[in-house]
């Protein structure tokens, strides 16, 4: 799987407090393992993010991403809590 990063999403996980940036590293390296792992909550977005899913790297915060050829290309475009990236 080839993971990439948005400028945007490079801009939000830098204003994250470090413990969550951590937990979201620790979630996207399990992501690029088995993204369908339970843990994760891998799913479709609806309605205007129609074709952007989403994971959960905590309770609140989410990573959004876009997925190529079943998933050998990801690129990350969203972090942040529930509010920030819907």
């Amino acid at each position: 799987m080839d993971v990439r990063y948005s400028k945007r999403f490079q801009k939000q996980y830098k204003k994250l407090p470090h413990p969550i940036q951590i937990k979201v590293y620790k979630t996207i390296k399990i992501f690029s393992r088995e993204p369908f792992a339970i843990t994760l909550k891998n799913h479709a977005l609806r309605g205007e993010f129609k074709g952007e899913r989403a994971i959960s790297v905590t309770g609140n915060v989410r990573a959004v991403f876009e997925e190529e050829d079943n998933y050998k290309k990801v690129t990350f475009i969203r972090v942040g809590t529930h509010n920030q990236v819907y």
